[in-house]
């Protein structure tokens, strides 16, 4: 992985899920450092939204993706939100 690779959460944590990150959401690697095998993930919603959430997402539990989509991630937080 490097840093602007789109990237997928592949399992649900609470440690994840309290800053407001659940499985399925997609993001995008921002920085090209892995530290200690965590990884800076950005977690964007559309347009003028503010982000869901910039944070250490270990290695595993990511997979790359060919692409992003921020419209998975709003649908995902409304779910959660219910």
């Amino acid at each position: 992985m490097k840093e602007l690779d789109p990237v997928e959460v592949i399992v649900e944590k609470e440690c994840y899920a309290k800053e407001g990150v659940h499985q399925g959401m997609q993001g995008w690697i921002c920085d090209d450092r892995c530290v200690n095998g965590f990884w800076l993930v950005n977690f964007p919603q559309c347009g003028e939204k503010d982000d869901i959430a910039e944070i250490d997402i270990k290695e595993s539990d990511l997979k790359l993706i060919n692409g992003m989509d921020a419209k998975i991630n709003e649908r995902i937080k409304e779910e959660f939100e219910e």
